[in-house]
Protein backbone atom coordinates (compact mmCIF):
# COMPACT_ATOMS: atom_id res chain seq x y z
CA UNK A 1 0.00 0.00 0.00
CA UNK A 2 2.95 2.30 0.58
CA UNK A 3 3.87 1.94 -3.08
CA UNK A 4 0.34 2.89 -4.13
CA UNK A 5 0.39 6.00 -1.95
CA UNK A 6 3.83 7.02 -3.24
CA UNK A 7 2.84 6.57 -6.88
CA UNK A 8 -0.52 8.29 -6.43
CA UNK A 9 1.12 11.20 -4.62
CA UNK A 10 3.68 11.51 -7.40
CA UNK A 11 0.92 11.53 -10.01
CA UNK A 12 -0.90 14.29 -8.11
CA UNK A 13 2.31 16.30 -7.82
CA UNK A 14 2.97 15.99 -11.56
CA UNK A 15 -0.62 16.57 -12.60
CA UNK A 16 -1.54 19.44 -10.27
CA UNK A 17 1.49 21.20 -8.75
CA UNK A 18 4.30 20.96 -11.29
CA UNK A 19 2.40 22.53 -14.23
CA UNK A 20 1.95 25.91 -12.58
CA UNK A 21 5.63 25.99 -11.62
CA UNK A 22 6.82 25.07 -15.11
CA UNK A 23 4.47 27.55 -16.81
CA UNK A 24 6.02 30.36 -14.73
CA UNK A 25 9.63 29.26 -15.17
CA UNK A 26 11.75 32.12 -16.50
CA UNK A 27 14.02 29.85 -18.52
CA UNK A 28 11.18 28.30 -20.55
CA UNK A 29 10.79 31.14 -23.06
CA UNK A 30 14.56 31.38 -23.43
CA UNK A 31 14.84 27.67 -24.29
CA UNK A 32 11.46 26.75 -25.82
CA UNK A 33 12.58 23.43 -27.29
CA UNK A 34 13.77 22.28 -23.88
CA UNK A 35 10.54 23.51 -22.31
CA UNK A 36 8.46 21.52 -24.81
CA UNK A 37 10.45 18.41 -23.90
CA UNK A 38 9.73 19.10 -20.22
CA UNK A 39 5.98 19.34 -20.87
CA UNK A 40 6.07 16.11 -22.88
CA UNK A 41 7.92 14.44 -20.01
CA UNK A 42 5.34 15.63 -17.47
CA UNK A 43 2.47 14.20 -19.51
CA UNK A 44 4.30 10.89 -19.95
CA UNK A 45 5.17 10.80 -16.26
CA UNK A 46 1.55 11.33 -15.23
CA UNK A 47 0.40 8.43 -17.40
CA UNK A 48 3.14 6.11 -16.13
CA UNK A 49 2.68 6.99 -12.46
CA UNK A 50 -1.11 6.74 -12.60
CA UNK A 51 -1.06 3.43 -14.47
CA UNK A 52 1.41 1.91 -12.01
CA UNK A 53 -0.56 3.21 -9.02
CA UNK A 54 -3.76 1.64 -10.36
CA UNK A 55 -1.93 -1.60 -11.09
CA UNK A 56 -0.48 -1.90 -7.59
CA UNK A 57 -3.86 -1.06 -6.11
CA UNK A 58 -5.47 -3.81 -8.19
CA UNK A 59 -3.01 -6.51 -7.21
CA UNK A 60 -3.08 -5.37 -3.56
CA UNK A 61 0.56 -6.25 -2.93
CA UNK A 62 0.48 -9.77 -4.39
CA UNK A 63 3.96 -9.82 -5.94
CA UNK A 64 5.78 -12.91 -7.06
CA UNK A 65 9.55 -12.44 -7.03
CA UNK A 66 10.71 -15.32 -9.22
CA UNK A 67 13.62 -14.39 -11.44
CA UNK A 68 12.85 -12.32 -14.50
CA UNK A 69 9.11 -12.96 -14.18
CA UNK A 70 9.22 -11.67 -10.64
CA UNK A 71 11.04 -8.53 -11.73
CA UNK A 72 8.46 -7.81 -14.41
CA UNK A 73 5.73 -8.41 -11.86
CA UNK A 74 7.31 -6.00 -9.38
CA UNK A 75 7.64 -3.38 -12.08
CA UNK A 76 3.99 -3.70 -12.97
CA UNK A 77 4.66 -5.10 -16.45
CA UNK A 78 2.83 -8.40 -15.94
CA UNK A 79 0.26 -9.63 -13.47
CA UNK A 80 0.90 -11.58 -10.36
CA UNK A 81 2.23 -14.62 -12.22
CA UNK A 82 -0.33 -17.26 -11.28
CA UNK A 83 0.90 -20.82 -10.86
CA UNK A 84 1.81 -22.73 -13.99
CA UNK A 85 -1.31 -23.96 -15.75
CA UNK A 86 -3.60 -22.04 -13.40
CA UNK A 87 -6.45 -19.98 -14.82
CA UNK A 88 -5.98 -16.22 -14.32
CA UNK A 89 -8.30 -14.79 -11.72
CA UNK A 90 -10.50 -11.73 -12.08
CA UNK A 91 -8.02 -9.70 -10.06
CA UNK A 92 -5.23 -10.76 -12.44
CA UNK A 93 -7.27 -9.58 -15.42
CA UNK A 94 -8.21 -6.29 -13.74
CA UNK A 95 -4.58 -5.72 -12.83
CA UNK A 96 -3.80 -5.59 -16.53
CA UNK A 97 -6.94 -3.98 -17.89
CA UNK A 98 -7.11 -1.00 -15.50
CA UNK A 99 -3.61 0.39 -16.15
CA UNK A 100 -3.90 -0.49 -19.84
CA UNK A 101 -6.97 1.75 -20.10
CA UNK A 102 -5.04 4.65 -18.55
CA UNK A 103 -2.20 4.20 -21.06
CA UNK A 104 -4.43 3.61 -24.08
CA UNK A 105 -6.84 6.47 -23.36
CA UNK A 106 -4.50 9.32 -24.42
CA UNK A 107 -3.10 7.16 -27.24
CA UNK A 108 -6.62 6.56 -28.51
CA UNK A 109 -7.41 10.26 -28.39
CA UNK A 110 -4.17 10.98 -30.23
CA UNK A 111 -5.13 8.64 -33.06
CA UNK A 112 -8.61 10.15 -33.20
CA UNK A 113 -7.34 13.75 -33.19
CA UNK A 114 -4.71 12.92 -35.80
CA UNK A 115 -7.32 11.32 -38.07
CA UNK A 116 -9.64 14.32 -37.72
CA UNK A 117 -6.80 16.71 -38.47
CA UNK A 118 -5.77 14.66 -41.50
CA UNK A 119 -9.29 14.72 -42.91
CA UNK A 120 -9.65 18.46 -42.27
CA UNK A 121 -6.32 19.17 -43.96
CA UNK A 122 -7.28 17.10 -46.99
CA UNK A 123 -10.55 19.04 -47.34
CA UNK A 124 -8.66 22.32 -47.09
CA UNK A 125 -6.10 21.17 -49.65
CA UNK A 126 -8.93 20.31 -52.03
CA UNK A 127 -10.28 23.83 -51.53
CA UNK A 128 -6.84 25.33 -52.18
CA UNK A 129 -6.69 23.43 -55.46
CA UNK A 130 -9.74 25.40 -56.56
CA UNK A 131 -8.99 28.86 -55.17
CA UNK A 132 -5.22 28.88 -54.71
CA UNK A 133 -2.53 29.96 -57.12
CA UNK A 134 0.96 28.41 -56.95
CA UNK A 135 3.84 30.77 -56.20
CA UNK A 136 7.00 28.72 -56.90
CA UNK A 137 9.29 31.64 -56.07
CA UNK A 138 8.07 31.46 -52.47
CA UNK A 139 7.31 27.75 -52.31
CA UNK A 140 3.76 28.64 -51.30
CA UNK A 141 0.17 28.86 -52.48
CA UNK A 142 -1.40 32.30 -52.82
CA UNK A 143 -5.07 32.84 -51.93
CA UNK A 144 -6.91 35.90 -53.14
CA UNK A 145 -7.96 37.40 -49.79
CA UNK A 146 -7.50 40.94 -48.51
CA UNK A 147 -6.65 40.09 -44.88
CA UNK A 148 -2.91 39.44 -44.37
CA UNK A 149 -2.40 35.85 -43.28
CA UNK A 150 0.34 33.24 -43.60
CA UNK A 151 -0.06 29.66 -42.41
CA UNK A 152 1.02 26.12 -43.14
CA UNK A 153 -0.71 22.78 -43.45
CA UNK A 154 1.69 20.16 -42.02
CA UNK A 155 1.67 16.46 -42.68
CA UNK A 156 2.19 14.33 -45.75
CA UNK A 157 0.71 16.89 -48.15
CA UNK A 158 2.40 19.90 -46.62
CA UNK A 159 1.62 23.35 -47.89
CA UNK A 160 2.43 26.96 -47.02
CA UNK A 161 -0.38 29.41 -47.76
CA UNK A 162 -0.11 33.17 -48.20
CA UNK A 163 -2.99 35.54 -48.79
CA UNK A 164 -2.88 38.33 -51.35
CA UNK A 165 -3.24 40.78 -48.47
CA UNK A 166 -0.01 39.48 -46.92
CA UNK A 167 1.85 39.91 -50.22
CA UNK A 168 0.67 43.51 -50.38
CA UNK A 169 1.42 44.33 -46.74
CA UNK A 170 4.83 42.69 -46.31
CA UNK A 171 8.16 43.59 -47.77
CA UNK A 172 10.27 40.91 -49.44
CA UNK A 173 12.40 40.38 -46.34
CA UNK A 174 9.38 40.28 -44.04
CA UNK A 175 7.67 37.74 -46.26
CA UNK A 176 10.77 35.56 -46.40
CA UNK A 177 11.05 35.69 -42.61
CA UNK A 178 7.48 34.61 -42.00
CA UNK A 179 7.76 31.87 -44.64
CA UNK A 180 10.83 30.53 -42.82
CA UNK A 181 8.73 30.49 -39.66
CA UNK A 182 6.14 28.31 -41.38
CA UNK A 183 8.73 25.96 -42.85
CA UNK A 184 10.12 25.48 -39.34
CA UNK A 185 6.69 24.24 -38.26
CA UNK A 186 6.57 21.78 -41.14
CA UNK A 187 10.08 20.38 -40.77
CA UNK A 188 9.84 20.22 -36.98
CA UNK A 189 6.46 18.41 -37.11
CA UNK A 190 5.16 20.77 -34.47
CA UNK A 191 1.65 19.63 -35.30
CA UNK A 192 2.38 16.28 -33.64
CA UNK A 193 3.48 18.00 -30.43
CA UNK A 194 0.26 20.00 -30.36
CA UNK A 195 -1.80 16.91 -31.21
CA UNK A 196 -0.33 14.98 -28.29
CA UNK A 197 -1.02 17.84 -25.87
CA UNK A 198 -4.56 18.12 -27.20
CA UNK A 199 -5.10 14.36 -26.94
CA UNK A 200 -3.81 14.36 -23.36
CA UNK A 201 -6.16 17.19 -22.42
CA UNK A 202 -9.11 15.28 -23.86
CA UNK A 203 -8.11 12.09 -22.08
CA UNK A 204 -7.77 13.83 -18.70
CA UNK A 205 -10.10 16.87 -18.80
CA UNK A 206 -10.01 19.18 -15.81
CA UNK A 207 -6.46 18.24 -14.88
CA UNK A 208 -4.24 21.33 -14.47
CA UNK A 209 -1.50 19.60 -16.42
CA UNK A 210 -3.87 19.14 -19.37
CA UNK A 211 -4.73 22.83 -19.59
CA UNK A 212 -1.21 24.14 -19.04
CA UNK A 213 0.43 21.63 -21.37
CA UNK A 214 -1.98 22.42 -24.21
CA UNK A 215 -1.58 26.18 -23.85
CA UNK A 216 2.17 26.19 -23.30
CA UNK A 217 2.93 23.71 -26.08
CA UNK A 218 1.01 25.86 -28.57
CA UNK A 219 2.98 28.94 -27.49
CA UNK A 220 6.38 27.26 -27.28
CA UNK A 221 6.29 25.69 -30.74
CA UNK A 222 5.62 29.17 -32.13
CA UNK A 223 8.70 30.42 -30.28
CA UNK A 224 10.74 27.56 -31.71
CA UNK A 225 9.65 28.57 -35.20
CA UNK A 226 10.45 32.21 -34.41
CA UNK A 227 13.97 31.23 -33.38
CA UNK A 228 14.43 29.31 -36.61
CA UNK A 229 13.38 32.34 -38.66
CA UNK A 230 15.73 34.58 -36.67
CA UNK A 231 18.71 32.52 -37.79
CA UNK A 232 18.31 33.92 -41.29
CA UNK A 233 16.40 37.20 -40.91
CA UNK A 234 16.49 40.38 -38.85
CA UNK A 235 14.40 40.67 -35.71
CA UNK A 236 12.67 43.80 -36.99
CA UNK A 237 11.61 42.03 -40.19
CA UNK A 238 10.10 39.06 -38.36
CA UNK A 239 8.41 41.23 -35.72
CA UNK A 240 6.82 43.49 -38.34
CA UNK A 241 5.60 40.48 -40.30
CA UNK A 242 4.12 38.93 -37.14
CA UNK A 243 2.32 42.18 -36.38
CA UNK A 244 0.88 42.44 -39.88
CA UNK A 245 -0.50 38.89 -39.98
CA UNK A 246 -1.53 38.64 -36.31
CA UNK A 247 -5.19 39.36 -37.10
CA UNK A 248 -5.39 36.87 -39.96
CA UNK A 249 -7.75 33.94 -39.45
CA UNK A 250 -6.29 30.50 -40.23
CA UNK A 251 -7.88 27.03 -40.32
CA UNK A 252 -8.00 25.20 -37.01
CA UNK A 253 -5.74 22.43 -38.31
CA UNK A 254 -3.13 24.90 -39.57
CA UNK A 255 -0.22 26.62 -37.86
CA UNK A 256 -0.25 30.37 -38.48
CA UNK A 257 2.55 32.90 -38.31
CA UNK A 258 0.37 35.15 -36.14
CA UNK A 259 -0.07 32.17 -33.92
CA UNK A 260 -0.64 31.83 -30.21
CA UNK A 261 0.52 34.55 -27.81
CA UNK A 262 1.49 36.99 -30.56
CA UNK A 263 2.09 39.82 -28.07
CA UNK A 264 4.35 37.69 -25.86
CA UNK A 265 6.26 36.51 -28.90
CA UNK A 266 6.64 40.04 -30.29
CA UNK A 267 8.14 41.21 -27.02
CA UNK A 268 10.45 38.19 -27.00
CA UNK A 269 11.61 38.77 -30.59
CA UNK A 270 12.29 42.47 -30.07
CA UNK A 271 13.87 42.05 -26.62
CA UNK A 272 16.19 39.06 -26.88
CA UNK A 273 17.18 37.27 -23.70
CA UNK A 274 20.29 35.13 -23.14
CA UNK A 275 19.97 31.38 -23.17
CA UNK A 276 19.64 29.76 -19.74
CA UNK A 277 22.86 28.99 -17.91
CA UNK A 278 24.40 25.65 -18.81
CA UNK A 279 23.80 24.36 -15.29
CA UNK A 280 20.11 25.22 -15.64
CA UNK A 281 19.87 23.45 -18.98
CA UNK A 282 21.62 20.34 -17.65
CA UNK A 283 19.38 20.32 -14.59
CA UNK A 284 16.24 20.54 -16.72
CA UNK A 285 17.46 17.77 -19.01
CA UNK A 286 18.22 15.56 -16.02
CA UNK A 287 14.81 16.23 -14.49
CA UNK A 288 13.09 15.62 -17.84
CA UNK A 289 14.75 12.22 -18.17
CA UNK A 290 14.34 11.25 -14.53
CA UNK A 291 10.68 12.25 -14.11
CA UNK A 292 9.11 9.32 -16.03
CA UNK A 293 11.73 6.86 -14.67
CA UNK A 294 11.11 7.64 -11.00
CA UNK A 295 7.72 5.89 -10.78
CA UNK A 296 9.30 2.79 -12.36
CA UNK A 297 11.97 2.80 -9.67
CA UNK A 298 9.32 3.15 -6.97
CA UNK A 299 7.27 0.31 -8.47
CA UNK A 300 10.31 -1.96 -8.80
CA UNK A 301 11.49 -1.24 -5.28
CA UNK A 302 11.48 -3.84 -2.54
Amino acid sequence: MTTVVALAGYAVLVGAAAPSLLSRARWAHRAPALAVAAWQALMTTFVVATALAVYHLAIAGKHVHDGFVGLLTACGLITGAPARGATPTLSDILALVAPAVIVLLPLGWFVRCAWRAHRARRRHLDLLTLVGEPAPEYGATVVDHDTPAVYCLPGRFRRVVVTRGALDALSEEQLRAVLEHERAHIHGRHDLLRLWADAFSRAFPGLPLSRHAREQTALLVEMIADDRALRFHRREALATAMYEVAAGQVPQVALGAGGTGALIRLRRVLTPQPRPHRATRLGVVAATVAAPLLPLLVACGP
